[in-house]
C-alpha cells in the first residue's frame, strides 16, 4: 500500500504545481449539482485479523492461525452522489468485489504441513453509505476525506469437508470505512483517486461440524479488513 500512497502524493504534487499557473478551471460547476452519478473501478487487498483462542492456554501442541501474504483482487461500483452542502456529500456506491485470503497454521513456529492451506474466496455484493468531506478546491484539484459503513454479503459458495476446507465464513458482515483521496477536474469529467480501509465489525468465523475441529478451535474470532485503491469517474 505504500506504493499506492506514493502515487496519490505524486498526483497531488503535480496538480498543485499546475495550480500555481494561470489555467482554465475545468468543470467549474460540477460540485454544485444536487445529484450526479458515475462509476468506480479499483484494486483491493483483503486480509483477516486473527484472534488466537487462549481459553485453554497455549502449549507445545497449540495451533496458531496466521494469514499468508494477501492477494490482489478488484472491485466495481456504481457511484450515486447527493450534495449535502458546500463541503459535504452523501454517497451510495453499490457494487461487487472479488479476492481471496489464505490461512496457514503453525505449531512451535513451524508451518503445519498435514493440512491444506485454507484458501477462502470472497465474492462480495456490497452496499456502502459514505459521507464525503471536501476541502477547498485549488485550481483543478480538491482533496477530501471519506467515512461511513458498508454492508457486504459474501456470495462465494460454501465448501464441504471433501474440499479440505475446515474454516467457514459467515455470509454477512458490516464494515466501518475511512479513507482519503483527491478529486481531479478534467475537461469533461472528474477523476478521483481514493485509498480507503474497510474493517469488519463482526466475527466472521462460522463454527461447523468437521473432522478437523482443531483448526477452527484454534481461532477465537476472525475480523475482515480490506484496503481499497479506487478510481472514480464522475
Amino acid at each position: 500500500m505504500k506504493y499506492c500512497i506514493s502515487i496519490i502524493i505524486l498526483l497531488y504534487v503535480l496538480g498543485s504545481a499546475k495550480g500555481q499557473q494561470k489555467i482554465v478551471l475545468n468543470e467549474p460547476n460540477h460540485d454544485d449539482k444536487a445529484i450526479h452519478f458515475g462509476f468506480c473501478i479499483g484494486l483491493n487487498s483483503m486480509n483477516f485479523v486473527t484472534h488466537t483462542n487462549f481459553k485453554d492456554g497455549l502449549n507445545a501442541d497449540s495451533l496458531v492461525a496466521d494469514v499468508s501474504k494477501p492477494t490482489v483482487g478488484f472491485h466495481i461500483q456504481i457511484v450515486s452522489n447527493y450534495r449535502l452542502g458546500k463541503y459535504f456529500d452523501l454517497r451510495f456506491l453499490p457494487g461487487v468485489s472479488f479476492s481471496q485470503r489464505t490461512i496457514n497454521f503453525f505449531k512451535k513456529n513451524q508451518l503445519v504441513t498435514d493440512v491444506t492451506p485454507q484458501r477462502l474466496e470472497s465474492n462480495f455484493l456490497e452496499f456502502p453509505f459514505l459521507i464525503k468531506y471536501k476541502a477547498k478546491r485549488t485550481s483543478n484539484v480538491r482533496p477530501y476525506m471519506i467515512t461511513g459503513t458498508n454492508l457486504r454479503l459474501d456470495l462465494a459458495k460454501t465448501l464441504s469437508e471433501s474440499d479440505d476446507i475446515y474454516i467457514a465464513l459467515h455470509k454477512l458482515d458490516l464494515y466501518y470505512e475511512a479513507g482519503a483521496g483527491l478529486d481531479f477536474y478534467l475537461p469533461f469529467f472528474k477523476l478521483s483517486t481514493e485509498l480507503k480501509l474497510s474493517y469488519g465489525f463482526f466475527n466472521v468465523l462460522k463454527r461447523k461440524p468437521s473432522s478437523e475441529t482443531r483448526f477452527q478451535n484454534s481461532i477465537e474470532r476472525l475480523n475482515s479488513s480490506i484496503w481499497m485503491l479506487s478510481f472514480h469517474f464522475e
